[in-house]
């Protein structure tokens, strides 16, 4: 079974090699255009704005964009389910997430958890989601620092 990390660095080598053009700036823009054959004042409706990246897509790819996003989230939700525990798989993405959130220091889980896009709701109703939890938590309070 692929690990959580493992899973995580692949899915973003897949973005980094995804066609995503950034421009930041009227010259930028224009130069980005032009490599790409477009004019910016007449090809604006053949690019697709990639919201929250400061980038864009040519709209022919936003089917492959959507897909690969979907597959991510399919991929990462399989894995979750597949791990009936949570000491597997779930116990090494909240273990990742808090570390990277710096839960070691602040004792908050609110932004991991954002990241993950649960809420201690949402792990308290599910024994796995809650032992992997519990367990990353722990192991986290135990480091020697």
């Amino acid at each position: 079974m692929e690990s959580y990390q493992d899973m995580k660095i692949r899915h973003q080598q897949e973005v980094n090699a995804f066609p995503i053009h950034f421009a930041f700036g009227d010259e930028q823009i224009k130069r980005k255009f032009a490599e790409l054959g477009l004019d910016p004042e007449k090809d604006m409706d053949k690019i697709t704005i990639v919201l929250g990246t400061g980038g864009f897509i040519l709209n022919k790819d936003a089917p492959a964009r959507k897909e690969m996003s979907e597959r991510h989230y399919r991929e990462l939700q399989e894995a979750i389910t597949a791990d009936k525990t949570g000491t597997g798989f779930i116990y090494q993405m909240f273990r990742y997430e808090l570390a990277n959130y710096e839960f070691g220091y602040t004792g908050e889980a609110d932004d991991a958890l954002a990241a993950l896009g649960y809420t201690e709701a949402q792990i308290e109703a599910d024994p796995a989601l809650k032992q992997g939890f519990e367990k990353a938590k722990q192991d986290i309070w135990n480091q020697d620092f």
